[in-house]
């Protein structure tokens, strides 16, 4: 059990609901809900009750169905067949992998009125829509969303309690951690984008795995994601996995914009918005939209057939990226660590920030534009120019503009010209680089792990 974010929401959603709600823990399939979820009931509650749905026997389904209106034979038919009884007002009742049985979840409306236990749900995204339709979702549900391990809970797998604390002090500062801490932090940086945060390929990792043994881990659960989209494709003709398969080579691009010819000559999206929809949902990719207007009001200006699309997790961005090529990997992974791949990083490394900025909460956003350079001869004019920033926040009420770079170089011609364009409310722009913390007026660059700080 690796210590998660998650565990300390559950806490609060203990304290706060104190038993008038369910919590649902939220999440693509391997990112440890159901670790954290019963590692919370153990230490939480006197005691607990554990269904996980994936294998639980067709008379404990039978009983939900056949005695949920009456909880006393619903409860003594439940204890008779897991064999335990549990405490009134002191235990909890986990029910796994609720996805798969759709009328446990629809049944949380009564069970949370009667009041005797509280209840934990874990549900995987990727096949929850398919399975509701025909249930009532319960109002007596709190929401929690769990991602892959942040670059925080990797360091905290690694025995590492001090480094996150002093990244987000340097960060309050304005101030550069030093050349031999900012070097040591790196390197852990590089480390977590190779591994990736899905629990599993952390452990091998923090096993002392090899990076072929870490790989096989990630490939496992890009193989289950795979076998989970077929099935729910017999409706979409394929086009979810063939979207989900094509991100690397998407990110390949130049300006990393989804096209949809890739897909099909003749995609559009309206033909693959619910195949788009789908794999939003199923939290294993992270969607970055346009919009046409840099404002605090930004939502309303998502131009939604406009995005990038990155995947939830960048250590199986880089297993799917590498392919098949199992001979190479530990060359490959080895590259990537000590920062000798002579590929372009940049689809990495930004796909890295918009798994770390999500993780902090944020919708992800883009803004491209055209602008006409300012004349340097008079009566000179040239045409009007593209340029993109990469991501647009929103931190308290003030648009944060942000650029990544995979080089240490310091030009920022599209935050320039943003600045030139717009009069925004932005009190900093932000260059995110493998370097040391500096500062150029308005203009801060920061080392790529303190995106954990915006």
């Amino acid at each position: 059990m690796f210590a998660r974010k998650a565990y300390d929401k559950l806490v609060e959603w203990k304290r706060v609901s104190n038993g008038k709600t369910a919590v649902m823990i939220e999440g693509a399939r391997r990112v440890g809900k159901s670790t954290v979820a019963e590692a919370f009931a153990k230490v939480e509650y006197r005691d607990y009750l554990m269904l996980d749905f994936s294998v639980e026997s067709e008379a404990v389904k039978r009983n939900f169905a056949e005695n949920i209106g009456d909880l006393d034979a619903f409860f003594r038919n439940l204890f008779l067949l897991k064999g335990k009884s549990l405490p009134r007002g002191e235990s909890v009742v986990v029910f796994d992998e609720v996805q798969l049985f759709p009328l446990a979840r629809q049944a949380i409306k009564q069970l949370v009125k009667d009041g005797r236990y509280h209840y934990i749900e874990t549900g995987s995204l990727i096949s929850i829509r398919e399975n509701s339709g025909s249930i009532l979702i319960p109002s007596e549900e709190y929401q929690i969303r769990m991602h892959p391990m942040d670059f925080e809970e990797f360091l905290w797998a690694k025995g590492d309690t001090v480094t996150a604390d002093a990244i987000r002090e340097a960060f309050a500062a304005k101030k550069p951690l030093g050349t031999d801490i900012h070097r040591k932090i790196m390197g852990d940086f590089r480390m977590y984008m190779a591994v990736g945060g899905m629990p599993q390929a952390v452990a091998e990792y923090v096993a002392g795995g090899t990076f072929e043994e870490i790989d096989f881990a990630k490939r496992a659960i890009l193989s289950l994601y795979d076998e989970d989209i077929r099935k729910y494709d017999n409706a979409e003709n394929g086009r979810v996995s063939a979207i989900y398969r094509s991100v690397p080579d998407q990110l390949g691009n130049r300006n990393m914009r989804f096209k949809y010819a890739a897909i099909d000559k003749n995609a559009r999206y309206d033909r693959l918005v619910s195949s788009l929809d789908f794999l939003s949902e199923s939290m294993i990719v992270n969607v970055c939209t346009n919009v046409t207007a840099p404002d605090a009001l930004m939502e309303l200006h998502v131009q939604k057939e406009n995005f990038k699309m990155f995947m939830a997790d960048t250590g199986l961005l880089v297993a799917r990226a590498m392919g098949t090529a199992a001979a190479l990997g530990e060359s490959l992974y080895r590259a990537l660590v000590f920062d000798k791949l002579d590929a372009n990083l940049g689809m990495v490394m930004e796909n890295m920030v918009a798994q770390m900025l999500v993780a902090q909460g944020h919708t992800l956003h883009f803004h491209e534009f055209e602008c006409r350079p300012k004349a340097s001869e008079p009566f000179k004019k040239e045409s009007p120019k593209k340029y993109e920033v990469d991501f647009l926040l929103l931190r308290g009420k003030r648009v944060c503009p942000v650029e990544v770079k995979s080089s240490g170089y310091r030009a920022h011609k599209s935050l320039d010209r943003f600045l030139e364009k717009y009069d925004v409310k932005c009190n900093e722009c932000y260059v995110l680089y493998p370097k040391d913390l500096a500062r150029e007026g308005r203009i801060v660059y920061l080392p790529l792990y303190m995106a954990m700080c915006l």
